[in-house]
């Protein structure tokens, strides 16, 4: 009698108390559940155009349980699809590392033919599955630095996104560079799943639920795509880089690096051949140099020593200084690109000319250390956009940085060599368009964009800058004073702002400028710029003295030309930077190709 109460009691204990449980552990055994990847957001330009978006694929998965004889299954796809006895390899090892329930994709990217090639032999393939998915495509190549690229997951990505392990799903498409990786865990979206009922040996019966999960985020640039696209063709022939940017609000309108690449090798797998093609490249095409690219700014950064030397009252712009084509200090010689020098020159002529004497005699005033931070607070020597892996800072040299990271004191010699953009000076093109840009808006604080941002307050500086401009005799109206009351003026004195602009719109549109042949007569078009070069290999005395051109020294030993400019002159609006990988001159390389970028992005306001 104990024994049978006891056996009675643990039936009851079990039908009633513990009920529960064992009908969660028999779902368990009926019910499998696959997770599946959810659809990518769109990436589009400010009109809305796609520059990154999704297209069907044809993909082919297997669920090893679901076939009697693996090596038979993969015999006939070997024959349907011609799969290689390399990839084969490949999956049984995949197959060898995971539960035998869990499918693997064979292909993720099916021709039509092939997709109905499977279909046709499929009641011959247990344990095969032909799927229509979607998958990442870029119909813009221009575009390719800005977007970047996906690509499947690998375990560096699983170790560093807490979010992808979550989400845990096979085959999944994570952002690699560019907005892609700056996006990813916004943009990937919601996992999906599949349930399916199945039997005592783990075959499918029936499709229970079918959950798509939920689509990632879409986002919108301010990227102009026909701009985009016109300023890549302008630079198609070069190894280089162009920014445009509205001086404003700071907005990106196109940001371009030669060469470029096209992303949708990487979405179903780069090939080894593409691959090494693209890392032994010397152009460096997966480098998008307009903020991984360092130059030295070389003679474009005269305009911030200028404003530099007269906020901190050090010089007056009548200051006037004789060229002779070199400078001697403490027995070193420091020379001027015009080897007979350009005469008289007082600041206005010196930036107008890029006189380098001039500029020396500046710097040795100045000091590297009031210079160093006029050009910080001008965007240089620091990361400019949030997130962008790629993004490097640059240097903005002074006495401290040196001390602390090359253990050496400064130099007086090294101050002349920063005051014409040379030495340690390294910035990206994007650093040198938003300089440019917070001198043509008036010396005022941005911030650069490149998305687009519906909760982001407008400073109305625009709108601040056009009453100035229109009423210069007339007080402010409270409104637009407390509109504009979180502007952050990067002057003391206004007027050395002005005169710079003023430098600078003479260097273009007066004789003896270093970029008057790149002018635009027409007004509406009228740019104010500034050219540079940048060394790479230190100019022998012999050379120099033969007055050796850049066109006749090998293509990797040639200066880096540079060219900054802001438009239309009349009321200025953008701002651009070009550079040239060892274009030679900024005037006779990247100064044309910035005339034709400002005539098209003018033209798209009209």
């Amino acid at each position: 009698i104990v024994v049978f109460g006891g056996i009675f009691g643990r039936l009851i204990s079990l039908q009633i108390n513990e009920s529960k449980k064992y009908s969660t552990l028999s779902d368990k055994n009926r019910f499998r559940e696959w997770r599946i990847a959810p659809q990518r957001g769109v990436i589009r330009d400010f009109f809305n155009k796609e520059i990154a978006s999704n297209e069907k694929v044809y993909q082919l998965h297997i669920t090893p349980e679901n076939s009697e004889n693996i090596e038979v299954l993969f015999f006939r796809l070997k024959n349907i699809l011609d799969l290689s006895d390399e990839k084969i390899r490949y999956l049984k090892r995949k197959i060898a590392k995971q539960k035998p329930w869990e499918p693997i994709i064979v292909d993720d990217n099916l021709s039509w033919t092939e997709f109905s090639r499977v279909n046709l032999f499929l009641h011959e393939l247990q344990g095969v599955e032909p799927v229509v998915s979607v998958a990442r495509i870029y119909p813009e190549q221009s575009t390719s630095h800005i977007v970047g690229y996906v690509s499947q997951i690998s375990a560096k990505d699983l170790s560093k996104k807490e979010y992808l392990r979550e989400m845990a799903v096979r085959g999944i498409s994570v952002g690699k560079t560019g907005l892609e990786n700056k996006l990813d865990s916004e943009i990937i979206g919601n996992v999906g799943f599949q349930r399916y009922e199945v039997n005592a040996y783990g075959k499918r019966i029936r499709e229970i639920k079918h959950d798509k999960g939920i689509a990632g985020r879409d986002f919108k640039t301010t990227i102009d795509l026909e701009v985009q696209r016109f300023a890549s063709k302008q630079i198609t022939d070069v190894v280089g880089s162009a920014c445009v940017m509205d001086i404003y609000n700071g907005d990106i309108i196109s940001l371009v690096s030669s060469p470029s690449y096209d992303p949708n090798a990487f979405v179903h797998g780069i090939n080894q051949k593409d691959w090494n093609f693209l890392l032994k490249n010397k152009a460096k095409p997966l480098t998008n140099k307009a903020i991984s690219g360092l130059y030295p700014p070389g003679s474009t950064i005269k305009t911030i020593v200028a404003f530099s030397a007269l906020e901190n009252n050090i010089v007056s712009p009548n200051l006037t200084v004789n060229c002779k084509g070199v400078t001697e200090l403490h027995g070193e010689k420091f020379h001027c690109w015009k080897k007979k020098g350009h005469g008289y020159m007082n600041m206005r002529t010196a930036i107008q000319r890029s006189c380098d004497v001039y500029f020396y005699e500046i710097a040795r005033r100045l000091g590297v250390d009031r210079l160093s931070e006029t050009a910080k607070k001008f965007g240089l020597g620091k990361k400019i956009l949030e997130g962008f892996l790629e993004e490097r800072q640059g240097v903005v040299p002074n006495t401290g940085w040196k001390k602390k990271f090359i253990g050496q004191n400064w130099y007086i010699g090294e101050t002349l060599h920063s005051g014409i953009g040379q030495g340690y000076y390294l910035s990206t093109p994007l650093q040198l368009c938003l300089m440019t840009a917070q001198i043509a808006n008036g010396g005022y604080e941005i911030k650069p964009n490149i998305l687009i941002n519906d909760e982001k307050i407008d400073n109305n500086l625009r709108s601040y800058v056009k009453f100035k401009r229109e009423n210069p005799d007339t007080e402010l109206p409270t409104e637009l004073l407390l509109n504009n009351f979180n502007l952050k003026p990067l002057f003391k004195n206004q007027e050395n702002i002005n005169f710079v602009k003023d430098a600078m719109y003479a260097a273009t549109n007066e004789p003896g400028g270093t970029s008057y042949r790149s002018r635009i007569n027409d007004k509406k078009f009228m740019f104010a710029g500034k050219t540079g070069s940048s060394q790479v290999r230190k100019f022998t005395e012999e050379q120099r003295e033969k007055e050796v051109k850049q066109k006749d020294i090998k293509y990797e030993n040639r200066d880096h030309a540079l060219f900054v400019a802001f438009a239309p002159v009349s009321f200025p609006q953008y701002a651009i930077s070009v550079v040239v990988e060892h274009g030679g001159s900024g005037s006779s390389s990247a100064a044309p190709i910035a005339k034709q970028i400002i005539k098209k992005v003018i033209e798209r306001d009209m």
